[in-house]
This record gives C-alpha cells, sequence and structure tokens, in this order.
C-alpha cells in the first residue's frame, strides 16, 4: 500500500472506510486522536492534519495557573514523570484566545478538556463553553482535589462522580467523555457509575503516581515529589484497566496509556477501546500519529477488518 501520509489519510476512501469509529456521540474518520496536554496546534505542520480523528486540548480551569515550580519533568527508565499542575491561561483567555485558533486551523472534532474544583464550578465552565462555537465534545478531567469533598478527588468516589456527571450531562448535548484515573480501588465500579450519571465516552487511562529520585544525593527529581507517571512503562496496566472497563460497560472508551505505535494502538482495541490517544511518544517523535495510521490502516486493508470488527474481541 506503501506509505504516503496523504494518500493514505485523505486519498484512500478504501482505507478510510476502515478506519472510521465512533466515540459516543462523535463520528471519527480515524481512530487516533491525542492525549490532553501533549500535543498542539504547531504539531499539526508536520503531517497531514486528516490522519487524526479528534483533537483532545489541554485541560482548562476556570482561573489562570501558573503550574508547578520546576523540576518537573524527568524522563525515567521507561516513561516519563510530570508534575505540570495544569498550567493553563484560565478559561476567559482561553475562550477569547485559543479558542479560535482551533476553529480556525482544525479540521476534525474539537474536544475541549476541563477540570475544577467543584460541581458549581464544573457547571459554570460548561455553561460558557456552550455559548461558543466549534466544540465537539468535551474531556471532564476528574483528577483535581475536590474543595466540597475534603480535597478528595473526584474520579476516586463513585457517588461524587456520579453528582458530577449528572449535572453536567443535563447543561450539554455535546459528547461528554469523562476521564478516569488509574489510581483507585476498582475502576469499574467508577465507570459504572460515570455511565449512569450520563457519560456519553470514557478516557482511560490518567497517569499513575511516580517518583524518581537520584541515588547519589537522595534528591527527587520532581520538586514536588510524586509526579504522573505516563509512557512505555503504564502500557500493561493501561490495557488491563481498558479490558476491565470495557467488560463493565456500553459506552465506548478512549482509550491511552503507554500507545506508541499501530501494535499498541490495536492491542488497546482488541481489549475494548473504540478510539485510542497518543501522549507520551509525541514527544519523542513528531511523526508517531502518522506512522501509527499507516501501520495501521496497512493492517485493516490486509485483513479486511474495519474498527469496529475487532473492538472487545480479545481472545481469553
Amino acid at each position: 500500500m506503501g506509505t504516503d501520509m496523504n494518500n493514505l489519510c485523505t486519498e484512500r476512501p478504501d482505507v478510510g472506510k476502515l478506519l472510521k469509529t465512533k466515540l459516543g456521540k462523535l463520528e471519527m474518520n480515524s481512530p487516533l486522536a491525542v492525549a490532553s496536554g501533549t500535543f498542539d496546534l504547531e504539531s499539526l505542520e508536520f503531517f497531514d492534519p486528516a490522519c487524526l480523528g479528534a483533537f483532545v486540548s489541554k485541560t482548562i480551569t476556570k482561573e489562570p495557573k501558573k503550574g508547578n515550580p520546576p523540576p518537573r519533568l524527568y524522563e525515567t527508565e521507561a516513561g516519563l514523570i510530570n508534575s505540570i499542575g495544569l498550567q493553563n491561561p484560565g478559561l476567559e483567555v482561553f475562550i477569547n484566545e485559543k479558542l479560535p485558533m482551533y476553529r480556525d486551523k482544525l479540521s476534525m472534532p474539537l474536544i475541549v478538556s476541563f477540570s475544577g474544583s467543584s460541581i458549581s464550578e464544573f457547571c459554570a465552565m460548561m455553561e460558557a463553553l456552550e455559548n461558543c462555537a466549534g466544540i465537539a465534545g468535551y474531556e471532564i478531567n476528574v483528577s483535581c482535589p475536590n474543595v466540597e469533598n475534603e480535597g478528595i478527588a473526584f474520579g476516586t468516589d463513585p457517588l461524587v462522580l456520579y453528582n458530577l456527571v449528572q449535572n453536567l450531562a443535563k447543561i450539554s448535548q455535546k459528547e461528554l467523555c469523562v476521564k478516569l484515573s488509574p489510581n483507585v480501588s476498582d475502576i469499574a465500579e467508577i465507570a459504572r457509575a460515570t455511565e449512569a450519571a450520563g457519560a456519553t465516552s470514557l478516557a482511560l487511562i490518567n497517569s499513575l503516581w511516580g517518583m524518581a529520585i537520584d541515588y547519589r544525593s537522595g534528591q527527587s527529581r520532581i520538586k514536588k515529589g510524586i509526579g504522573g507517571y505516563t509512557g512505555i512503562g503504564i502500557k500493561p496496566v493501561a490495557l488491563a484497566l481498558t479490558y476491565k472497563v470495557a467488560q463493565a460497560i456500553d459506552i465506548p472508551i478512549l482509550a491511552m496509556g503507554g500507545i506508541y505505535d499501530w501494535q499498541d494502538a490495536l492491542e488497546f482495541i482488541w481489549a475494548g477501546a473504540s478510539a485510542i490517544a497518543l501522549g507520551t511518544a509525541n514527544f519523542i517523535n513528531p511523526l508517531a500519529a502518522p506512522e501509527l495510521i499507516i501501520g495501521l490502516g496497512e493492517y485493516l486493508l490486509t485483513e479486511q477488518k474495519a474498527i469496529q470488527d475487532l473492538v472487545g474481541r480479545v481472545r481469553i
């Protein structure tokens, strides 16, 4: 089939029809999205944007955040530890400055990722975003502390998460994708509560807890001590949790966690994901997205299978 990116992504209808998938209410021409905070508009200059089925923005909060003090990134033996701290310009700047650029540059659905510290703050943010054109859906980042619940993260308590998602589902008819944390005792219970509350898809997994220490000095490699661990090392965990959640719910999954190439992507699709997202891989290889889609397209064409023929068909 060759490896011409433009031909594959825009001029090969025989491949294109095999790559189509759905994420809840979203029709995606490709199963590939980019993980929040790992990719921005300038990265699209490296390849044909049609390789992406959706674009997920960096998580925004109501007020601007400077993020955590450095050092806040450390490359481990098998992955990356980050402690960025949700650095972002805030909701108002995002709406007035960032969103118009997305509308101008993106040809695929835009999923806006946002987070809040209370249910009322989440709802107020969604109401403001609902007044904006160019948004196809939302990724609800529930890994942040809930000030109304003694600082416990929304995503660790099924009842709190249910109440949050139920309130958000009343505000918007757009795609409502909730991003789940792996740092819980039973992710399937969390997933079931989220689906029951009205989520139309789930994104998982968010980063694991991770730490790195200089063995010579005893100094933490990250200023905050513990950060979020992503990359190739978390793939087996992400794959297992994708499978576990897929067995527990009926809504689609956007899977992420250690995906670097088309073979990784296929494993997650077999496990139950309808779409996948590249994260840490984007920092290593700016062409990771088109290379993944080329490989995946070649496989599907050879096997004469579509994405939906493979979702959740792992053999145990």
